[in-house]
């Protein structure tokens, strides 16, 4: 199965740069709403079986038009939300508690499971909820599906999930709005990468791709 899994449009937070991760959230700027009309022409060569978003207003709106435009009803699933901030929301994005959010999502990426965001989920937490939906949507026997969630939790997942790519290449490649993440396999043999938004990926048994450790991208 290829999945797809595609970063919301632009927000009101993303522009003033903070940490908002709380349910509904705030919907999508004019920008936004540009962006995610501009996805049906972007991912038109996929042959989308089913498209999913999470609880948050943001993600439903960017997934409308692509849904509509292939026929699909929007499928909201919880487990795709974004990784919640916890008591560290609405914190400014260049703040130290906005560089704990990242350095505490890509541990758990890095198999640090059990620790948990300040007042939030633990990696165990985020990486079952993620993965149930992965998992009901693989079940379908779709051939093509996409999730339209958020940055840090399609890196974070990502990071802990696709064999060829580590967690300094997710750290140092930030998704831009609508960014979208391609993948190939399914949940029992595991999944590889064919493509991240500017950047190259190394195919699986190579060594993985390289990357600088970075703090990342801190606007969910």
């Amino acid at each position: 199965m290829r999945l797809l899994l595609v970063r919301h449009g632009q927000t009101p937070t993303n522009v003033t740069y903070l940490l908002d991760t709380a349910v509904p959230g705030p919907g999508l700027t004019e920008l936004g709403t540009q962006q995610a009309a501009a996805l049906v022409d972007a991912l038109a060569a996929e042959a989308l079986d089913a498209v999913y978003a999470s609880t948050l207003v943001r993600t439903q709106l960017t997934a409308a038009p692509l849904a509509a435009a292939r026929g699909l009803d929007v499928q909201v699933r919880d487990g795709i939300r974004e990784v919640s901030a916890g008591d560290l929301e609405m914190q400014p994005g260049e703040s130290e508690q906005a560089a704990l959010y990242m350095r505490t999502v890509f541990a758990w990426a890095a198999g640090d499971l059990d620790l948990r965001m300040p007042g939030g989920e633990s990696g165990a937490e985020f990486l079952a909820r993620y993965d149930a939906v992965v998992a009901e949507a693989a079940a379908d026997d779709a051939s093509a599906v996409a999730l339209v969630s958020h940055g840090a939790a399609i890196r974070t997942w990502t990071a802990a999930r696709a064999r060829n790519v580590d967690v300094p290449f997710a750290a140092a490649h930030r998704l831009a709005n609508t960014g979208t993440v391609i993948l190939e396999g399914d949940p029992a043999s595991g999944w590889r990468v064919l493509t991240w938004p500017g950047a190259t990926v190394r195919p699986a048994g190579q060594g993985g791709p390289a990357g600088e450790p970075a703090t990342g991208d801190r606007r969910p």
